[in-house]
């Protein structure tokens, strides 16, 4: 994976994740030199979480604003509007009745039950 600079448009160098025996290991190559870092898989996955909670929160900060649609409009990746960062999981609408399972950024989920016309405001649409 490579990246660039978003202030000078310069090469970030070099970001490469790969498993090595037991663990994972990232590699990045800054101009300064390489700096390689070798975890075990729960904090691997913790870091990734904590990344992801970093990018919805800079998402959030960017997005233009928040859009409204129907319950049975919604769809996975959606994120709902509010405090916390509740991504929607899955969408299966029952006649008039949608069921959505929300997933939390600290990776718990739940199922809520809407009327197919209740109005769900979002921060951001999933892709």
């Amino acid at each position: 994976m490579k990246s660039v600079n978003e202030d000078s448009g310069a090469p970030a160098e070099h970001l490469e994740v790969t498993p090595v025996g037991a663990g994972v290991e990232i590699r990045l190559a800054t101009p300064a030199g390489e700096l390689s870092l070798i975890c075990a898989p729960d904090r691997a996955r913790e870091l990734a979480t904590a990344l992801g909670l970093a990018a919805d929160e800079a998402d959030s900060v960017r997005t233009a604003d928040p859009v409204t649609v129907r319950a049975d409009e919604l769809r996975r990746g959606d994120v709902r509007d509010g405090d916390r960062a509740m991504t929607v999981d899955g969408v299966r609408a029952d006649g008039a009745t949608v069921h959505v399972t929300w997933k939390s950024g600290a990776g718990r989920s739940w199922n809520q039950l809407y009327d197919a016309d209740a109005r769900i405001t979002l921060r951001r649409r999933g892709r």
